[in-house]
C-alpha cells in the first residue's frame, strides 16, 4: 500500500485516475448479491402500484358523485395542518443545524404544500371561499413549494458535485435523471428477479442432490 509521501509525489492526473479507480472498486464492492433482489422487488411493486392506481383513478373518475357530504371534516384538515406544521418544523431545524435530512424534509414540505393548495382550491369550487383559496395557493403555497423543490435540488447537486470531486471526476454536475444511484445495478428488474429465483431454487436443491448421491 503506498504511503503518504508516495501519494504526494503523484501528479494531478495520476491522483485523479487513482481516485476514479478506487471509486469504481468501491462501487463494485457495494453491489452485494443480497440486496439486488430487494431493490428489484421494490421496483416491480412500484410498477404494479402505478398500474393499479391508474385503473382505480379511472374508476373513481366515472363512478364518484359530483357532490358528497362527509363527516370528520375538522379532523381531516386539522390533522393535515399538524403534519404540515411538523414538516415546517423539521425543515427549519435541519436548515439551522445544516443536516443532510434537510433535502428530504424540503421534498416532503413541497409535497404537502402542493396537496394543500390543490385540495383548498378544488374543494372550494362554487363556494364563497374559492377566490381566497386560489389567491392563497398562487401567492403563498405554490411559490413556497417551488422554492422548497429548487432548494432541495440545489443541495443535492452540491452534494453530488462534492462526491464527484472525491471520485476524481471533473466537469459540471449532470442532470439528476442521468446520475445513477449507488448500489443497485442497471437492467430489467423483473428479468433479474426471475433469474435470482431460479438461481435460489438451484442452490437450494444442490445440497439435497449431493446427499442423495452420497447415500446411493
Amino acid at each position: 500500500m503506498p504511503d503518504t509521501q508516495q501519494l504526494r509525489r503523484l501528479s494531478g492526473e495520476q491522483r485523479q485516475r487513482l481516485l476514479r479507480e478506487l471509486a469504481e472498486i468501491e462501487r463494485e464492492a457495494a453491489l452485494g448479491s443480497g440486496s439486488r433482489w430487494k431493490w428489484d422487488a421494490l421496483l416491480v411493486a412500484i410498477a404494479g402500484a402505478c398500474l393499479g392506481l391508474a385503473a382505480w383513478t379511472g374508476y373513481l373518475a366515472v363512478s364518484l358523485p359530483h357532490w358528497y357530504r362527509t363527516g370528520g371534516w375538522r379532523g381531516a384538515w386539522v390533522g393535515f395542518d399538524v403534519a404540515l406544521l411538523a414538516a415546517f418544523a423539521v425543515t427549519g431545524w435541519a436548515a439551522w443545524r445544516r443536516r443532510q435530512i434537510l433535502i428530504a424534509s424540503l421534498l416532503v414540505l413541497s409535497t404537502l404544500l402542493g396537496c394543500d393548495a390543490w385540495f383548498d382550491v378544488v374543494l372550494d369550487v362554487r363556494t364563497a371561499g374559492f377566490w381566497g383559496s386560489l389567491a392563497m395557493a398562487l401567492g403563498i403555497e405554490l411559490p413556497l413549494a417551488v422554492l422548497a423543490i429548487a432548494t432541495a435540488r440545489r443541495l443535492l447537486r452540491l452534494t453530488i458535485g462534492r462526491v464527484m470531486r472525491y471520485e476524481g471526476l471533473d466537469g459540471p454536475v449532470p442532470p439528476l435523471w442521468r446520475i445513477p444511484l449507488l448500489g443497485p445495478a442497471p437492467g430489467t428488474p423483473l428479468r433479474r428477479l426471475i433469474r435470482a429465483r431460479g438461481a435460489g431454487e438451484v442452490s437450494a436443491a444442490a445440497p439435497s442432490g449431493r446427499r442423495r448421491s452420497a447415500g446411493g
